[in-house]
C-alpha cells in the first residue's frame, strides 16, 4: 500500500539545482563540446562506421537527457527565465547534432550496395532503423540546404512554438471556486470542465472562449509561422503532401489511416445518440462543448493522490506484474509530478531520461476520476520506456501513434477495473459515461483537429489565415466531427489546443485514435493470453521502435491494419460501451 506521497517530482537526482544548476551548466559545455567533434569528423572520411553510429547515438542520448531536464524545468514553473533560456539552448544543440545526422544519413547514401548490406549484416539491431535513415535521406534536399533550413529553424520555427508556450504560461484565468477568487492557470481552468455543476461549466466556458479570443491575434500570428515554415520546407523538398512527413514519422502508410477515419465515421450514430441522452440527463436539449467532460450519474466522488495511485497499481498488477511494479516504484522515487498549483503548464505529459534510464511523469491532479485515468496513462508511456531498456537508442526511438499504445492501453485496464468495482447501478452509469465519452475524444474532437489540420494547411497555401477564418474553418470541423450533436461549440479551439502549436509532430492528432483503437487490439490479447500476456506485450513494447506498424501489427497481433475487419473490432468495443450505457439509461 502506498502512502503519503509527494506529488512533487524529484529532479535533483538527474541534475541538482534545477535551473540554476552547475553540474547541468557542465553537462551542456561538454555535450556542446562532443557535437562539434562529432561535427568536425564528420566532414572527414569515414573509417568505422559501426563506431561512429555508436558515438552518435550516445550523443543524441546525452541531449535527450538534457532536453528532457529543461522540459521538465518549464513545466513545472512557466515562469523559470532560466529554464526557458536553457530551453532555447537545446533547440540551438539539437539542430547542431541534426547537421551532423544530416551530413551522416547522406554519406550513408554514397555507400555502396555491398559495403551497406555488410554494415548492416554487422548490426541487426539497427538494420532497420539504418535503412530507413538511409531511405528519407534520399528525399530530402541537397546537404547544404538541409542544414541551412535546420539552423533558421531553431529561430524561426521552433521560435514560433516558443511564443505560443510564453503566451500560455502567462494567461490566467479569474474564477471563483467555494467562494474563494483565484487566478486559475490553463491546466488548472481546464480541470473545471469536468465539475458537476452545469453553472460551474458555463461560466468558465464562457471566460475561456475570451480568454482565448483576446490572445487570438498572437497564437494565429505564431500558427500561421508554423504551417507557412512547413509548406515552404515541403515545397523545396518535392513532397506534394502535408501527411507525408507525420504518416512517415508515425512508420504508417496511408491506407492505413484512410480505413481508420472510414471505420469510424461509419460508426458515430451510437455517439450522437449518446451525447444526446447525455444531454437528455443533464436536463439540457443538447450539450455545449464545454458539456462534454460533465460527469453523469453519481461516482463515489473525488479520489486522494494515494487512492488514486493505489487503484492505479492495483490493476496494472492483474494484468502485468511487472507493469506494477515500476509503477510502485515511480512514485516512491519522486518520478511524478502532479501537485495542483498555479504556475504549472498544461496537459500532461511523459518524458524519458535515456543516460539516467529514469523517466518522469507530469501532470495537475485535482481529484477527479478522469485525473486517475491520466495518471495511469502517463505510466503507461513510462513503462514503454521502461520496456525499451538494453536496445540500442536508436530502435528506442518509436513514434507517437504506437507510443499511444501502451498509454492507452494502461487507462482502458483502469477504466475497466473501475467498471467492474462500481458500488452500484448508478456508480456504473457514470464510469461508463466517462468510458464513453473518452471514446468520443478519440472519434470526434481528435477527428475535428484532423479535418481543421487538412484545411487549414489548404487554406495556408495560398497565404496567411485570419483568426475569423480560423474560427470559421474550426466550428466547421467541429460540427461535421460531431455530426452537428452539439449546442454549441469551441471557435477558438484552434488557439487553445497545445498539440497545433508542437513542432516535433505534425498532425498531433490522428496518433491518439491509432493508439486507442490498437491498444483495443492488445486489451483483447491480454484478455485471451492471460498469464502469457505479460511477455508478448513486452515483446510487442520492444518492436514499436524498429517496425512499421503495419508489420507490428501483423506480427504480434496477426491483423491487416490497411482493411477495415480490424479497425471494425476495435470499435465495436466502443460501440458496445455505449449501448450499454444506453440501455441503462433508458428511463432517465
Amino acid at each position: 500500500m502506498l502512502k503519503n506521497l509527494d506529488r512533487t517530482w524529484d529532479l535533483e537526482t538527474i541534475f541538482p539545482g534545477g535551473s540554476e544548476s552547475e553540474e547541468f551548466k557542465k553537462y551542456v559545455e561538454d555535450l556542446g563540446e562532443e557535437i562539434s567533434g562529432l561535427n568536425h569528423e564528420i566532414k572527414g572520411e569515414i573509417g568505422d562506421w559501426e563506431d561512429l553510429i555508436d558515438r552518435v547515438q550516445k550523443t543524441g542520448g546525452k541531449l535527450r537527457e538534457a532536453s528532457s531536464f529543461v522540459g521538465c524545468l518549464n513545466a513545472q514553473d512557466v515562469k523559470d527565465e532560466k529554464a526557458k533560456l536553457w530551453g532555447r539552448r537545446m533547440q540551438q544543440m539539437g539542430a547542431a547534432l541534426q547537421s551532423v545526422l544530416t551530413t551522416m544519413d547522406k554519406k550513408m547514401l554514397q555507400i555502396p550496395e555491398e559495403e551497406w548490406d555488410e554494415i548492416l549484416q554487422k548490426r541487426p539491431d539497427l538494420a532497420y532503423n539504418l535503412e530507413e535513415r538511409r531511405q528519407r535521406a534520399a528525399e530530402l534536399m541537397p546537404e547544404d540546404m538541409e542544414k541551412l533550413a535546420t539552423d533558421l529553424s531553431v529561430d524561426g520555427y521552433h521560435g514560433w512554438s516558443d511564443l505560443y508556450n510564453v503566451i500560455t504560461g502567462r494567461m490566467t484565468i479569474p474564477f471563483t471556486i467555494k467562494g474563494k477568487e483565484r487566478k486559475l492557470s490553463i491546466g488548472q481552468a481546464a480541470n473545471v470542465f469536468a465539475n458537476p455543476d452545469p453553472q460551474v461549466r458555463k461560466e468558465m466556458g464562457e471566460k475561456w472562449e475570451k480568454a482565448w479570443e483576446e490572445e487570438s491575434e498572437l497564437c494565429a500570428n505564431a500558427l500561421n509561422h508554423l504551417g507557412g515554415f512547413r509548406l515552404n520546407l515541403y515545397r523545396h523538398r518535392g513532397w506534394d503532401s502535408v501527411l507525408k512527413e507525420p504518416l512517415e514519422i508515425n512508420r504508417m502508410a496511408p491506407q492505413t489511416l484512410d480505413v481508420m477515419w472510414e471505420t469510424i465515421d461509419d460508426n458515430k450514430e451510437v455517439f450522437v445518440r449518446f451525447l444526446d441522452r447525455k444531454a437528455r440527463m443533464l436536463g439540457m436539449d443538447k450539450l455545449g462543448w464545454c458539456d462534454l467532460r460533465a460527469p453523469v450519474g453519481e461516482s463515489s466522488g473525488e479520489y486522494s493522490f494515494d487512492e488514486g495511485a493505489n487503484f492505479v497499481v492495483g490493476q496494472f498488477e492483474q494484468v502485468s506484474p511487472r507493469m506494477a511494479q515500476f509503477a510502485r516504484a515511480a512514485f516512491k522515487n519522486g518520478w511524478i509530478e502532479a501537485e495542483d498549483r498555479g504556475g504549472k503548464r498544461q496537459g500532461a505529459f511523459c518524458t524519458s531520461f535515456p543516460m539516467s534510464e529514469q523517466t518522469r511523469v507530469f501532470m495537475t491532479f485535482s481529484g477527479t476520476a478522469g485525473n486517475v485515468s491520466t495518471l495511469a496513462h502517463e505510466l503507461g508511456h513510462a513503462f514503454h520506456q521502461y520496456a525499451m531498456k538494453g536496445l540500442p537508442l536508436l530502435a528506442q526511438r518509436y513514434a507517437m501513434n504506437v507510443a499511444e499504445t501502451a498509454s492507452t492501453f494502461a487507462e482502458m485496464v483502469v477504466a475497466d477495473a473501475a467498471l467492474r468495482n462500481a458500488r452500484d447501478e448508478e456508480e456504473k452509469i457514470a464510469l461508463l459515461g466517462d468510458k464513453v465519452g473518452k471514446s468520443i475524444s478519440f472519434f470526434m474532437d481528435i477527428h475535428c483537429r484532423f479535418l481543421f489540420e487538412k484545411e487549414f494547411y489548404e487554406a495556408r497555401q495560398k497565404g496567411p489565415v485570419g483568426t475569423d477564418q480560423l474560427n470559421q474553418m474550426m466550428e466547421n470541423a467541429q460540427k461535421n466531427a460531431f455530426r452537428e450533436s452539439l449546442r454549441d461549440y469551441h471557435p477558438h479551439f484552434w488557439a487553445s489546443k497545445l498539440h497545433f502549436y508542437i513542432t516535433a509532430v505534425p498532425f498531433y492528432n490522428f496518433p491518439y485514435t491509432f493508439g486507442y483503437l490498437f491498444s483495443a487490439g492488445v486489451y483483447a490479447l491480454a484478455k485471451q493470453k492471460g498469464e502469457e500476456f505479460e511477455q508478448k506485450y513486452i515483446e510487442l513494447l520492444r518492436d514499436t521502435g524498429r517496425m512499421q506498424v503495419e508489420d507490428l501489427a501483423r506480427k504480434h497481433l496477426e491483423v491487416d491494419l490497411t482493411q477495415g475487419d480490424f479497425w471494425q473490432n476495435a470499435v465495436n468495443l466502443a460501440v458496445g460501451d455505449a449501448e450499454e450505457f444506453l440501455k441503462l439509461t433508458e428511463n432517465r
